[in-house]
């Protein structure tokens, strides 16, 4: 078997487009709230730049286990953006419950 069939990439769709949605809501309101449009908290600005290194981080310690303990490519990609749709998805419910 190809370790790269449609089935096992098919798994990764979902979880990129929720990753891709949720990041555009995050900057979307983030943007809003730097330009006075929506209620933000004042220290957002900086939060938006803090959190970037700790997320990628352990997105790549992650992707990185996964890749040693011998797992597929879809399963490591899955590794990575699992946690940072999570993330993504708790400032969107953080950012939208400001209003």
């Amino acid at each position: 078997m190809h370790p790269l069939s449609h089935i096992h990439l098919s798994n990764l769709i979902a979880p990129s487009f929720q990753l891709f949605a949720e990041a555009q809501m995050v900057v979307t309101l983030r943007l809003a709230g730097m330009v006075g449009l929506w209620p933000v908290a004042r220290d957002e600005a900086h939060r938006m730049i803090a959190e970037k290194a700790p997320a990628l981080i352990g997105a790549a310690a992650d992707a990185q286990s996964a890749a040693l303990a011998g797992q597929r490519l879809d399963q490591i990609m899955l590794a990575a953006i699992t946690p940072l749709a999570g993330a993504a998805r708790d400032n969107r419910l953080r950012l939208s419950a400001a209003a």
